[in-house]
């Protein structure tokens, strides 16, 4: 029997569960930006609209992996390597059908809230950083029964960190 896909999620959160200010990120972690590189690198990487455009533009599309943006506005992506689909299901599928073993829903705050709601998501690799933020997007709470944690790395601030943070990886269930 071949082995299922695993649809996973990808998110960096404050303990207030905030995830982002104004469409961008708020802190700056080189650490987690790394992981999330290494994390995703080789696989799809499936995020909304405003997503997409929050990413630096000589950064977009992310490198080293098929970015595929979910939006009802088909026209507004002008990078013909950048698949557009009109749902999140869609753009599993998509991923899954070009062979990726676990692509990556990598949000934002709308996108992620419809994953875990439709239980979409079979793992999530989430980076808590222990402070609180201003901001007003945020990552949906999660019912903690519902996931185990299968592995944990504690990161403490230094020079270049200025927050403590962890990395969680969690199984639904």
């Amino acid at each position: 029997m071949e082995n299922k896909p695993t649809v996973s999620l990808i998110v960096a959160i404050a303990a207030n569960h905030v995830i982002g200010k104004d469409n961008d990120l708020i802190w700056f972690l080189p650490k987690d930006l790394k992981y999330f590189k290494d994390t995703t690198a080789g696989h799809n990487v499936i995020m909304g609209r405003k997503n997409y455009f929050s990413i630096p533009e000589k950064y977009r599309p992310l490198p080293g992996r098929t970015n595929i943006v979910v939006t009802r506005q088909k026209d507004i992506i002008k990078d013909e390597n950048v698949p557009v689909v009109s749902s999140l299901e869609e753009g599993i599928e998509m991923a899954i059908k070009s062979g990726d073993k676990e692509p990556f829903i990598i949000g934002g705050g709308q996108i992620y809230n419809y994953a875990l709601a439709n239980k979409l998501v079979d793992r999530m690799y989430i980076t808590h950083i222990h402070n609180d933020f201003e901001g007003d997007t945020f990552f949906p709470h999660f019912k903690t029964e519902n996931w185990k944690i299968v592995s944990e790395e504690h990161i403490k601030k230094d020079h270049r960190h200025e927050w403590d943070f962890t990395y969680a990886v969690y199984d639904r269930i």
